[in-house]
């Protein structure tokens, strides 16, 4: 044999000698190398104010209306609508609203007419009631009146020299409790037999927080949509505005990822640590775990706006499950069971938010999202609710409060 092929195979047997070493595992076949994944996960609500918000409409001397609405613990209600034979009178409670609970977490129920006042907004000058030709049942057009320019009072503070009758011969108002989460209030019209007979104009309410002043704050300037509803009982603008600073918020807890080790399994009983996660947000039965937000310096959940991140190493045919708790619920959490993490040999690479589910861990009897008293916010200590005895599954009936997945989490992955 010639000294040529000796040397080309010297070669050939030394690089297979180096690749052997280098790449090869116990049984000689050439294995792909890890690749580092980073998962980021974003809390994509829209922030909110309030909690949820409705209207009234024109009541009628001797009418009423009703409205439901759900609200929790530390939830409030304020409510406006229009004394009509006046030119900017309104009824309603202390500006900070009124409390749905008290102290010891019982609703608060029955006639509670001697918490409502009737208010000046301090927008347009006042006319002798039932009499003035700026008047909402005599002006000839919205806003016809004298600009007043001055701040919401209530009317027995204002001294304008006119007579106004007692608030409780022209506005009755209750509340019911009608198990859960869920009220009814009843604004009745009772001014038929008063000294003035008024309708009772189109209103706004609203269910908001404790410290909040959604419709007005005493001896400042009214709002737009105050003075709307104040002077023409036209509640457009004010409705508009409060719906769309109200609706289902939620923060989401620390949560836990696994490689080829599923967090959970569809359709199986929860783990302790799942139910402990999907429960109270906490996930210290796990030992790969996603809690300090992006930007913080210690563990807590994210909020609009806020993110985590987390990484690892995997190779071709590993598979990505996590969960984070939603934590405006009972045992509800967004995540996923299964997410292969290569296509054909290729490292998944982008949004994969389109493959993250909302799951119900079946360990918690549900309450209305954002307002049941053993959820997070509200519960006196962890694991307080009834228990469900059920199974991991997609939750397909959240209430239509609960936006769309995608509207509440976004999820990506890239490959570092």
């Amino acid at each position: 044999m010639s000294t040529k092929f000796l040397f080309r195979g010297l070669i050939l047997s030394l690089l297979m000698t180096n690749l052997s070493c280098d790449n090869d595992d116990d049984n000689g076949i050439i294995v792909a190398p890890n690749t580092s994944f980073t998962v980021t996960i974003e809390n994509v609500f829209e922030a909110k104010d309030y909690f949820n918000n409705g209207t009234t409409g024109f009541i009628q001397p001797g009418a009423s209306e009703s409205f439901s609405f759900d609200a929790g613990k530390g939830h409030y209600l304020s409510f406006a609508t229009m004394f009509v034979q006046s030119n900017d009178l309104f009824y309603a409670s202390a500006d900070h609203g009124l409390a749905l609970y008290d102290d010891e977490g019982n609703a608060v129920t029955g006639d509670i007419t001697s918490l409502i006042d009737l208010w000046d907004a301090g927008t347009e000058v006042n006319e002798e009631p039932g009499v003035g030709e700026n008047q909402a049942p005599r002006q000839s057009g919205a806003n016809t009146g004298v600009d007043e320019n001055g701040t919401v009072a209530l009317i027995g503070n204002v001294g304008d020299g006119f007579a106004y009758p007692e608030d409780e011969a022209v506005i009755k108002v209750l509340l019911e409790h009608d198990g859960g989460t869920k009220f009814t209030a009843t604004i009745e019209n009772v001014s038929a037999a008063s000294s003035l007979p008024t309708p009772l104009a189109p209103g706004a309410w609203v269910v908001h927080n404790d410290g909040q002043t959604p419709l007005f704050v005493a001896g400042t300037a009214a709002t737009e949509g105050l003075e709307r509803v104040a002077e023409d009982g036209n509640n457009e603008i004010l409705e508009e505005t409060l719906a769309s600073n109200s609706g289902y918020v939620s923060p989401f807890a620390p949560g836990s990822f696994g490689i080829n080790d599923a967090v959970f399994t569809a359709s199986e009983v929860a783990s302790e640590a799942l139910e402990a996660l999907a429960e109270d947000g906490s996930p210290a039965g796990f030992s790969l775990v996603f809690n300090t937000p992006v930007g913080g310096g210690s563990p807590g959940p994210i909020f609009p706006g806020d993110s985590y991140s987390f990484e690892f190493e995997a190779a071709e045919g590993d598979v990505l499950s996590f969960a984070t708790m939603l934590v405006q619920s009972n045992d509800w959490f967004v995540g996923t069971d299964g997410i292969q993490l290569y296509n054909n040999g290729t490292p998944v690479s982008g949004d994969i938010t389109n493959l993250i589910g909302l799951f119900d861990a079946g360990t918690e009897t549900d309450e209305y999202a954002g307002a049941g008293r053993n959820q997070p916010v509200r519960q006196g200590e962890p694991n307080t609710g009834a228990d469900e005895n059920g199974v991991v599954e997609l939750e397909t009936n959240p209430g239509s409060q609960v936006p769309n997945v995608s509207d509440m989490i976004k999820v990506t992955i890239n490959p570092n």
